[in-house]
């Protein structure tokens, strides 16, 4: 039988309150917030995974977040096909890429790995961005959703709860395959990949799937993003979108998975409500990262552990060390009168 602990009792109170933004907040607020706030935060997650649970640092994350899109709206668009099964297929073309990409990059560390994913990145750019059958510059206009979704700017609850839903189901598979025997390996090789190698683990395996697996979780939010906005552009997978992204999940907490939709809520907000107040928003969101860093280097997430981490010490009762008890009179004199032979002979 399961007890009820004040942890899961907050999870459920979370995804409660999720469950009712429709309903509480406006439909501006639902599509332009909540749902933009959802995709991106998956998108921020496979960044998030591959540097939690396998020590990679991408920056390729936005490339394969636009692969699944532009895929996705070429088979609707262009050749009529259903959009479930285009996305079906966009998210897998996604994968094979995000595997090839792994391939590519998983033998580098460091700043090396950094550079190459970019370069992976930029290359996606100027692909979609000057291949004619993927619309060039204007990208692919006019895609539409699957029934069930419908028109997301009049109907923005649909959206919102199929990104909900996702984004769950993508949140509880991550800490499935971070308990299986590959996750567990994953994380072996972040921690000592040189003892890893030693014991007969392939390295540069383990890290090529965990960028298949990363893969995954952009080519979902590449998805929904193209559905949310019914097409898709070059411009969403240039170099500032990439900067874009790494802000989002090191906002949140770039090593904790829950932290990529806390910064990518927080990012969502400030660009939905700032931009209107002043012509300098980026130079107000470094402000707030440069802040955050210098608070807490593990984002909100972090922040809010300790913190709570903080309460809990204030709270719990100190223990002083109580002194031993003194010897009875009686039972002194005794001891001393036993022990000296002239108190025995009086």
């Amino acid at each position: 039988m399961s007890v009820l602990t004040p942890r899961r009792l907050a999870v459920g109170v979370v995804v409660l309150a999720l469950f009712a933004v429709p309903y509480v907040f406006s439909a501006y607020f639902t599509g332009a917030v909540a749902s933009r706030a959802l995709y991106l935060g998956l998108a921020a997650a496979s960044l998030t995974f591959l540097a939690s649970y396998g020590g990679i640092g991408s920056l390729a994350q936005t490339g394969l977040y636009c692969i699944a899109g532009f895929v996705m709206a070429r088979f609707i668009v262009t050749n009529g096909v259903d959009p479930i099964l285009a996305a079906v297929l966009a998210m897998a073309i996604c994968v094979a890429c995000g595997a090839f990409f792994g391939a590519i990059s998983s033998n580098s560390e460091g700043i090396y790995l950094l550079m190459i994913t970019l370069a992976l990145g930029v290359i996606t750019f100027y692909f979609f961005s000057q291949v004619p059958a993927f619309g060039g510059h204007e990208g692919i206009n006019g895609v539409r959703t699957p029934g069930f979704i419908g028109d997301p700017v009049r109907e923005p609850g649909n959206i919102y709860y199929t990104a909900l839903i996702i984004s769950i189901a993508a949140y509880a598979l991550v800490r499935y395959v971070g308990r299986t025997a590959f996750g567990l390996a994953l994380q072996g090789v972040r921690d000592d990949p040189v003892r890893m190698r030693a014991l007969g683990y392939n390295v540069r395996l383990h890290r090529t799937l965990g960028f298949a697996a990363g893969a995954l979780l952009a080519g979902a939010a590449g998805v929904l993003g193209t559905w949310h906005e019914t097409r898709i552009s070059p411009g969403t997978i240039d170099v500032s979108q990439t900067i874009q992204l790494l802000t989002i999940a090191v906002i949140g907490g770039l090593y904790r998975l829950e932290g990529a939709w806390i910064g990518a809520l927080v990012y969502t907000l400030l660009d939905t409500y700032t931009r209107g107040l002043t012509g300098r928003f980026e130079t107000w969101i470094g402000l707030i990262l440069l802040a955050i860093l210098i608070l807490s280097p593990d984002g909100i997430t972090g922040l809010a552990e300790s913190l709570t981490r903080h309460v809990r010490r204030v709270r719990r009762p100190s223990r002083q060390p109580v002194p031993p008890a003194p010897s009875a009179p009686s039972e002194t004199l005794t001891q001393s009168s036993a022990l000296d032979p002239r108190q025995v002979a009086r």
